[in-house]
């Protein structure tokens, strides 16, 4: 009995394949694999995933740092979920569904947020005078003011800390840029975290709430939005991380953590070029708008980072 040779049935199959995509009638169905199906013709820097040495092989969503974090992503975003925070508080979420004022929708999560992590009562959460270090310092509405004065303090290493933590993007810049996870920006980054997080009231999980509950008013104010356009000043462009360009954009990858605007001459203020791109809605982890009665004066969105197509303006 003959043996089929497996190379020749390849070469046909292939033809097969090709054929049909040329608008031949062979009456065989187009091989999925077939190179005019999937190759789009495009260079690999045109649409980079994330790199590896920017992400954790785990984290606590629903999707991967590889695909959270890459251009992909970018432009065709689906919802991230934190592992067990809608069922853990799912009362609390059921209770708002209830409510069509936003105001009050507001002052509810201020006021769950102060009894379930007993905010307005330390003391219960294990607070003492008598000890030298104080404990539950620094609370979600601390954190978010102390990255709004400076993002590489301790509040914004704590803040980069649980974005490395939820999402599994590594943290690029933190006082200075991180390259060498053995050198000292790293080293000081750590120092800072644990500085930041040590004898907390639970601070990562206030900050799962704050997300879910951010993404949860976003898509009730503006269900039918997938993007915002916003701004964002930097200096020394030419020290970040430019994985290629595509359509005339820059695909640059930025920190994991990063404050944009939405108005261009509030970016200004704050680098010598400004740069402006498309965010997804679920990258969004704070709206200043949202909470404007306790973070007056501001109008930051801060993001989660990744790769990013952007346009110098």
């Amino acid at each position: 009995m003959r043996v089929p040779d497996p190379s020749k049935s390849l070469q046909a199959s292939e033809k097969q394949g090709e054929n049909v995509v040329d608008g031949a009638t062979s009456g065989s169905a187009a091989c999925d694999k077939a190179p005019a199906l999937c190759r789009d013709g495009d260079k690999a820097c045109d649409n980079p995933t994330l790199p590896p040495w920017a992400r954790l092989s785990i984290n606590r969503c629903n999707l991967p740092a590889v695909i959270l974090g890459s251009y992909t992503y970018q432009q065709h975003p689906s919802a991230l979920v934190l592992d067990g925070v809608l069922e853990l508080h799912r009362d609390f979420f059921a209770l708002l569904d209830a409510e069509p004022s936003e105001d009050v929708r507001l002052q509810r999560f201020y006021d769950y947020m102060s009894v379930s992590f007993r905010l307005d009562a330390l003391e219960d959460a294990g607070y003492s005078q008598g000890v030298s270090k104080r404990r539950g310092r620094l609370n979600y509405l601390k954190l978010i003011r102390g990255w709004h004065f400076n993002s590489d303090s301790v509040e914004g290493a704590v803040l980069k800390a649980w974005v490395e933590s939820r999402f599994g993007l590594l943290p690029r810049h933190h006082r200075a840029p991180i390259r060498d996870f053995s050198g000292e920006p790293y080293r000081l980054y750590l120092e800072q975290r644990a500085t930041g997080l040590y004898n907390t009231n639970a601070l990562e999980a206030q900050l799962d709430l704050v997300y879910t509950w951010t993404q949860y008013e976003l898509k009730r104010r503006f269900p039918d939005t997938s993007h915002f356009t916003l701004f964002r000043g930097l200096n020394r462009w030419e020290a970040h991380e430019i994985l290629g360009e595509h359509d005339g954009q820059s695909l640059v990858l930025l920190n994991n953590v990063n404050s944009f605007t939405f108005q261009r001459e509030r970016a200004e203020e704050f680098g010598d070029s400004v740069i402006r791109t498309q965010v997804p809605v679920p990258r969004v982890l704070c709206l200043a708008r949202l909470m404007a009665a306790r973070l007056q004066g501001e109008d930051e969105v801060l993001a989660i980072g990744g790769v990013y197509g952007v346009d110098g303006i």
